[in-house]
């Protein structure tokens, strides 16, 4: 255990700051979605058009698929992004609104501390700033200023579409610069 502690700990040259830090994925450290579609045919790629943009510190990113369907509501992301991540990817279908952000840097935070590899959301986020800063894998159409409203309403760990992917829980997602890709399986090269 102490030695499991003692390799997560980087402590800097001066020995003042200890940080805790989370292990990257396989994905972020020696692959891209491009090198990946190359090796796998089988992939499917969200469409560009939608222009899914980055916004956390961590810019390549991929992982097991667990999914929200909401609109207007984070309630359920909130819910999701407290519990364990376990390097999986929440994908927020938020029916392409612009009007609410799904996601903020409260959230965000939250799915970093808890072990998350990234949110895709369908929709917009907001706080971008303070996102840009957390160590976490976070694509979005937009952002918006404006909260959601809390009503529990929403749907867990069902298959969404959109960009002509359908995204089903226990599938895996890549994404990084190039855009976002989908594989029924974990893809290595």
């Amino acid at each position: 255990m102490l030695r499991t502690l003692c390799s997560r700990l980087q402590v800097s040259s001066s020995f003042r700051q200890a940080t805790l830090v989370r292990p990257r994925s396989y994905f972020a450290a020696n692959m891209n979605t491009a090198d990946l579609t190359d090796a796998h045919a089988g992939c499917r790629v969200v469409d560009p058009a939608l222009n899914f943009k980055n916004y956390g510190k961590i810019i390549k990113f991929g992982g097991k698929i667990t999914t929200v369907k909401c609109h207007e509501d984070n309630s359920l992301v909130k819910k999701a992004l407290a519990e364990p991540g376990n390097g999986q990817v929440l994908v927020v279908d938020g029916g392409g609104s612009m009007r609410r952000a799904l996601c903020g840097d409260n959230l965000a935070a939250n799915g970093a501390k808890n072990g998350w590899a990234g949110v895709i959301v369908y929709g917009c986020i907001r706080d971008a700033e303070e996102i840009s800063g957390i160590e976490l894998g976070v694509k979005a159409l937009n952002t918006n200023p404006v909260k959601t409203e809390k009503r529990n309403i929403g749907d867990r760990d069902v298959a969404v579409s959109f960009g002509g992917v359908t995204f089903e829980p226990g599938q895996f997602v890549y994404a990084d610069l190039d855009g976002i890709i989908v594989a029924d399986n974990e893809l290595k090269l």
